[in-house]
């Protein structure tokens, strides 16, 4: 057995094979981190469309109602630094599995806190739990996918994490509504705890994971050499951009849609979350045409995208501010899902590392711009948003724009 399953398991390819589109084990491979993704970001992402009953049921401003994301996705965002270590020492699937598990029995836990100052800390231990699955798995497809399968095979995992993101938040608008918040997270913490023991069995074992001694202090090091690459800290940076404008728009969404001129309840708010579902399709198809093309001609349209998404939801119409969400969001996985392939070809051997400051960068950007975006819903309403959020889009433009001078690096043989 080697150390990073958790039962045993017969594969049909040899143990030096990586694992190719239309196989068996790619089957396998996908639908494990197709469940992974969807309770990760269901568990992460629950809280959202809940922030205006945070604020009625609790006496908070927008900015402090937000702590329900963004103090999970700090803790995230520092815990990834060393998660990968973690998974070097004790292998990719464990750490998975094991983090799954337990953000799942946490967020059922949050139906029986009493106070604000308990659903913080639960959700800040979320962010250690939840550190030990998506660097890794970005480290896991790295390591185990041929070279040209790893695009459509990474954005097939995060149109599982659109599906995740987009049903937490629709799950957990309708069950409060039908009954309480309490009742809605504890059922999506329950349905976490399915998808995690579907991926515990369903997951292929690793064929390249070389375990490594835990060494905490060595980690800077690696660090240190990431981020002298000529490309690697601008596609962190983009990172921080495309999260920070994505969650800042969805935090305060709810605030506007439940206000006048549209009043819609709860159970309909989570609704307009089902736009999550062309995520699950620019995910996968952007990836793909960007490994056809090159990432550095296809990246910058996703920041485009992004612009116009932001602009439409300036308009009044009901139908068109979904437009602009819809588009927004298609932008958004489409460039995140270059970025995370990206991240991983120019790592090199450093992969696991990599996955981490690029996440690093990204939940950062979640919870700093997630927070900082209150200030601007608190003082100017939805068009300090827009203006606050299309900022960093722009400078998102510009990154994308300096990454097309970025020297491929030379293809790796698998």
């Amino acid at each position: 057995m080697r150390s990073d399953t958790l039962h045993s398991d017969v594969d049909e390819a040899p143990a030096s094979a990586y694992i190719e589109h239309g196989s068996a084990s790619f089957k396998r491979t996908i639908l494990a981190l197709f469940a992974a993704g969807f309770a990760t970001f269901a568990l992460l992402y629950c809280v959202q469309p809940l922030m205006p009953e945070f604020s009625r049921n609790f006496a908070l401003s927008a900015a402090q109602s937000s702590l329900s994301l963004s103090a999970t996705t700090g803790v995230l965002a520092f815990a990834m630094l060393i998660a990968g270590a973690f998974s070097d020492a004790y292998g990719r699937k464990p750490v998975m599995v094991v983090s799954l598990l337990a953000s799942s029995l946490l967020t059922a836990g949050l139906a029986l806190t009493r106070d604000w100052q308990e659903v913080l800390i639960m959700r800040a231990l979320m962010g250690l739990t939840l550190s030990g699955l998506p660097a890794i798995a970005m480290a896991y497809l790295s390591e185990e996918m041929a070279a040209r399968s790893i695009g459509l095979a990474m954005g097939l995992f995060i149109g599982g994490s659109a599906l995740g993101g987009m049903s937490g938040r629709l799950l957990a608008g309708v069950f409060t509504e039908w009954q309480s918040w309490r009742f809605a997270l504890g059922v999506i913490g329950f349905t976490g705890l399915i998808c995690g023991l579907i991926f515990w069995r369903a997951l292929p074992p690793s064929r390249h994971f070389e375990p490594r001694p835990l060494r905490l202090h060595e980690l800077a090091a690696p660090a240190r050499r990431l981020l002298r690459d000529p490309g690697l800290p601008w596609l962190f940076f983009a990172g921080f951009l495309l999260m920070g404008v994505f969650v800042t728009l969805y935090n305060y969404i709810a605030y506007r849609l439940s206000g006048a001129p549209y009043d819609l309840g709860q159970g309909a708010v989570g609704a307009i979350f089902g736009v999550y579902l062309v995520g699950i399709f620019s995910s996968a198809w952007m990836g793909h045409l960007a490994g056809k093309l090159g990432r550095r001609k296809v990246f910058w349209s996703a920041f485009v995208l992004i612009l116009v998404g932001i602009g439409l939801t300036l308009l009044q119409p009901l139908a068109l501010v979904i437009l602009g969400l819809a588009v927004l969001t298609f932008g958004f996985f489409g460039g995140h899902s270059i970025v995370s392939s990206w991240v991983g070809r120019r790592a090199g051997g450093a992969k696991a590392q990599a996955s981490s400051l690029y996440l690093f960068s990204y939940y950062m950007g979640s919870s700093i711009a997630g927070y900082c975006g209150g200030f601007f819903w608190d003082r100017f309403g939805w068009v300090g948003v827009v203006g606050f959020t299309g900022a960093l889009a722009t400078l998102g433009v510009g990154v994308a724009l300096r990454l097309q001078g970025l020297q491929p690096i030379t293809p790796e043989t698998h």
